[in-house]
């Protein structure tokens, strides 16, 4: 049961020691809530939860999300899951499991404690769109056997999940999709465009460009996103999503490359590697539902966006 005597929450986050969980977890603690942070470790870092482990607010608990637990709260956040593809296709077995029964462990929790539940999907869910931007009724053009179906279907399948488990239980659902992510606390090592030409650029390495970087993605500050999270969650009651989280402005790859050699200062020089499989083309949130629903746009733009993820790199690699 919900424990109303309590005028604070007690909120688990899964993936808690990831990028954008430990921004979470800083925001709900600050929110004056009580947070479970829930994280394997596989792609998380503890030094991204370290500043709260003395808060008698936080706990901490090294667990498989594709493993059932026990717990008492009142809201979940589920964002367990390795975001990005040199992460989630190390081992895509686990990335399903992760997707797929995660969910279900969560929802079993979310059930039996009648919890409100929060997904944290993915614009992958769009995969290789053919309408641009992309709006929360399209369905997607997404490879079902490629090397990046463990993610993009593993996404999709959760959010089935979360929606038959509302229609058929009556649950609390809240689902996202959530747009190119950026900010302090990006793992170096992730594959992921803006942490890749940032510790390139920094290191004075070639900045390598996958393709002729015609491709167009959209990048959101995390603390926009994090800010969208907890707005989506606070919700009226009736409005379950899913629906875009992300920042409608649109950049090349190779925009975002120049961008970065500039502000970084480096005398990095731009290399054009093979595309991967089943990357896409153009990727752009309608965020129209959002500020419809909850009166949410994100505020940070690129440029400062990027000087704050830069100054964070720099201090990583000094």
């Amino acid at each position: 049961m919900s424990r109303d005597y309590y005028s604070s929450k007690r909120i688990l986050v899964t993936g808690g020691a990831g990028f954008l969980g430990s921004h979470l977890i800083d925001n709900l603690l600050k929110l004056g809530n009580e947070v479970i942070c829930m994280d394997n470790f596989f792609t998380g870092i503890k030094n991204n939860i370290s500043h709260h482990l003395t808060n008698p607010s936080f706990e901490l608990i090294r667990h498989d999300i594709t493993h059932p637990i026990f717990l008492e709260v009142d809201e979940i956040y589920n964002l367990a899951c390795p975001a990005s593809p040199i992460h989630y296709q190390h081992d895509p077995v686990q990335t399903t499991k992760t997707s797929v029964h995660g969910a279900i462990n969560m929802l079993g929790l979310a059930k039996r404690l009648k919890a409100k539940i929060f997904q944290a999907s993915t614009s992958e869910v769009y995969g290789d769109p053919e309408i641009h931007p992309q709006i929360e009724e399209y369905w997607g053009k997404v490879n079902p056997i490629g090397v990046r179906s463990c993610y993009d279907e593993g996404k999709r399948c959760a959010e089935t999940l979360f929606f038959d488990y509302y229609r058929q239980h009556n649950l609390d659902i809240k689902v996202v999709r959530i747009f190119n992510t950026y900010g302090p606390r990006m793992h170096p090592n992730d594959g992921r465009v803006v942490s890749n030409f940032i510790v390139q650029a920094l290191k004075g390495k070639p900045i390598s460009i996958y393709g002729d970087g015609s491709q167009t993605r959209s990048f959101c500050y995390v603390d926009d996103m994090v800010n969208g999270f907890i707005s989506m969650m606070n919700s009226r009651s009736d409005f379950l999503g899913p629906v875009n989280l992300g920042n409608p402005g649109e950049f090349s790859i190779l925009e975002l490359a120049e961008k970065i050699i500039s502000l970084t200062g480096s005398k990095s020089k731009i290399i054009h590697l093979d595309l991967p499989l089943d990357d896409p083309k153009q990727r752009q949130p309608d965020i129209s539902l959002a500020k419809k629903e909850f009166d949410w746009e994100p505020s940070v733009q690129l440029d400062e966006g990027l000087d704050r993820t830069i100054h964070h790199f720099k201090n990583l690699i000094e």
